[in-house]
C-alpha cells in the first residue's frame, strides 16, 4: 500500500499543475475582466467612471497582459511565496481573506457531517434489520421527505418561524457585538449557541440521503452466504450485523471522503446565503460574478486538490475498511 500512496502522491503533481491551469483559464472565460464588472456597477450605481482609475487598477493587477503571464505570476507566487495573489474586489491578500473563513466553514461542514452519520448509520442498520415495521416506514418517508426538500427553503422557512413565532433572529454565525470582535471564549460559546440551526439544516438532507444508503446496501448484505454462515456457527446476532455487513454497507461513506472535504470549503452556499452565515460559500460565488480572478481561481484550485487528496484518503480507507480491495493489485 505504501508504493500504492508515493505512486498516488506523484501522480498528483502534474494534475495539480493541470488543475491549475484549468482554474486560471476557467476564470478568463466569460467576456470581459473584473474592471468590465466594476465599471458597470459604478455606473448602475450611478457613480461615474473614471478612467484612469481604471488604468491604473489594470496595471496594478497586471490585467492588460496575456492570459499566461497573468498565470505564470500567479503560479510563481504560489510555489515560490505562497503568495495567492490579492483580491481585487476587497483590495486584501487572498490567503487573508480564505483563512478569515475557513475555520468557520470546516467546523460547520464538518460538524453537520458527523451528525449525519451518527445519525444516518444507527437508523439506517435499523430499518435493515426490521424491514416493514413502521419505524422503517417512518424513517422511509422522513428520508424522502429530507431528500426533496432544498436546503435553502427549511432555511426560509424557520428563519420565518423563529422570526414570526418566537421573535428570534438564527441568521449568522454571531450575535452582531461579537461580529467583529476577536477570537476569544466568549465568541466561541457565543458561535456554539448559533451553529446548531444551519448545522441542522445542512444536515438535514444529507441525514436523510445516508439512511437510504446504509439501508439499501445493508439489506444486499444481510441475506449473503457469509452471513449465513456465521450466523450457522453461533455468533450473536448484534455482533454479527455490525461486525461484518455493517462493516461493508459503510463503502460508500468512505468513497465519498473525496466529495466532503471540498464540501468543507465550498460549504452549502445557497443555505449560508439565505442564513447569511460568514463561510466561504457566498465568498466563492461572489468572487466568480465579479471575475475577482485570483480569488476564485484559488478557491476552484483549493476544491480540486482536496477532492485529489480526498480520493486518495477515500481509496485507503476502503482498503483498510473492507479486505476484498487490493490496492497493490
Amino acid at each position: 500500500m505504501l508504493l500504492y500512496i508515493i505512486r498516488r502522491i506523484l501522480f498528483m503533481i502534474p494534475t495539480l499543475a493541470a488543475i491549475s491551469i484549468l482554474s486560471f483559464a476557467i476564470i478568463q472565460l466569460p467576456p470581459g475582466d473584473f474592471l468590465t464588472s466594476y465599471a458597470a456597477q459604478l455606473a448602475q450605481e450611478g457613480d461615474l467612471v473614471d478612467e484612469e482609475e481604471l488604468e491604473a487598477l489594470a496595471q496594478r493587477y497586471g490585467l492588460g497582459q496575456p492570459v499566461y503571464v497573468q498565470y505564470w505570476k500567479w503560479i510563481k507566487g504560489i510555489a515560490t511565496k505562497g503568495d495567492w495573489g490579492q483580491s481585487m474586489e476587497w483590495q486584501k491578500p487572498v490567503a487573508e481573506l480564505i483563512w478569515e473563513r475557513l475555520a468557520l466553514t470546516v467546523v460547520l461542514s464538518m460538524s453537520a457531517l458527523l451528525v449525519s452519520w451518527f445519525i444516518a448509520i444507527p437508523i439506517g442498520v435499523y430499518s435493515a434489520t426490521n424491514q416493514y415495521s413502521i419505524l422503517d416506514y417512518s424513517m422511509t418517508a422522513f428520508s424522502f421527505i429530507g431528500l426533496g426538500v432544498p436546503g435553502f427553503l427549511l432555511a426560509l422557512i424557520i428563519l420565518y418561524l423563529a422570526h414570526s413565532q418566537l421573535n428570534m433572529n438564527v441568521g449568522g454565525l454571531f450575535s452582531e457585538e461579537y461580529m467583529l470582535a476577536p477570537w476569544s471564549w466568549a465568541k466561541i460559546m457565543d458561535m456554539l449557541a448559533h451553529i446548531w440551526v444551519p448545522m441542522f439544516i445542512v444536515a438535514i438532507s444529507s441525514t436523510a440521503g445516508n439512511i437510504r444508503i446504509t439501508r439499501a446496501n445493508l439489506l444486499d448484505e444481510l441475506n449473503k452466504p457469509y452471513v449465513e454462515t456465521a450466523r450457522a456457527k453461533g455468533v450473536k446476532e448484534t455482533k454479527l450485523i455490525w461486525k461484518y455487513p455493517v462493516r461493508v454497507a459503510m463503502n460508500p461513506f468512505f468513497s465519498t471522503v473525496g466529495w466532503s472535504l471540498a464540501s468543507l470549503i465550498s460549504g452549502t452556499t445557497l443555505v449560508a446565503m439565505v442564513l447569511s452565515l460568514q463561510t466561504t460559500g457566498p465568498m466563492l460565488l461572489r468572487s466568480l460574478t465579479a471575475q475577482d480572478m485570483y480569488l476564485a481561481g484559488t478557491f476552484l484550485f483549493m476544491l480540486s486538490t482536496l477532492t485529489i487528496i480526498g480520493t486518495l484518503i477515500s481509496d485507503v480507507l476502503l482498503a483498510i475498511v473492507d479486505p476484498r480491495i487490493r490496492l497493490e493489485q
